[in-house]
């Protein structure tokens, strides 16, 4: 199965937004992770749902929103309706993760939950089979240009595995720190996704970067 790549736009230069957009999608990204951050949940804050929809109107490529924020509940109906494909929560931001996954499930778009890097595979035990990715934050989320967490590589092998023994298929994405040198043991641990930002957007070339680190993912 070739390996996804879905840079997150977090360091895109906003002011040039649908030309940056070209330069991912001729580069031959395969869809685009989008994190929402609200200052809270995350002590950062980045873009919301009229930014994703204007987005959706300019590219042909998947949106993976990335719901980094407090009572998620209270925003998913918003970035669905906004044009998102796939919406990811964290199952550390909320009690009812059960009901936020059908509510997803239930408008026709994929969903995803996200675990920290101090959060244990084993929350997601009895929802694995409800959704459509499990997503490994490799660094802690708030910020770009975090250094990988080395331990997470045994977290991204038992997360495989985990996978493997269901009946669904559920993509394994990886988010975190990951960069030219790593990403060849982060595939290898059996990550079928991969986010990567700041080395696509502060490279010379996006487009032969983001081609560069495709064909380490596919070798």
């Amino acid at each position: 199965m070739l390996k996804k790549l879905a840079p997150s736009i977090l360091d895109i230069d906003f002011t040039c937004l649908e030309r940056e957009l070209r330069k991912i999608e001729s580069g031959g990204a395969d869809l685009l992770h989008l994190d929402i951050m609200d200052g809270n949940f995350v002590p950062n804050i980045s873009f919301g749902p009229r930014i994703v929809e204007s987005i959706k109107n300019i590219t042909s490529l998947p949106l993976e929103v990335h719901l980094m924020v407090e009572k998620p509940e209270n925003h998913i109906k918003s970035f669905i309706n906004a044009g998102g494909d796939i919406i990811i929560v964290h199952y550390e931001t909320s009690k009812h993760l059960d009901r936020l996954i059908q509510i997803i499930n239930e408008a026709n778009v994929k969903s995803g939950i996200a675990l920290n890097p101090a959060t244990t595979l084993s929350v997601i035990e009895y929802l694995i089979n409800k959704i459509d990715l499990l997503l490994l934050m490799t660094v802690n989320p708030g910020f770009g240009g975090q250094k990988f967490i080395p331990e997470m590589i045994t977290k991204i092998e038992k997360a495989r595995k985990i996978i493997d023994n269901q009946k669904k298929s559920i993509s394994l994405e990886v988010d975190g720190g990951i960069n030219l040198d790593n990403i060849s043991e982060v595939i290898k641990a059996g990550a079928e996704i991969i986010v990567v930002g700041q080395i696509i957007f502060k490279s010379a070339n996006p487009e032969m970067t983001i081609k560069k680190i495709k064909n380490i993912m596919n070798k």
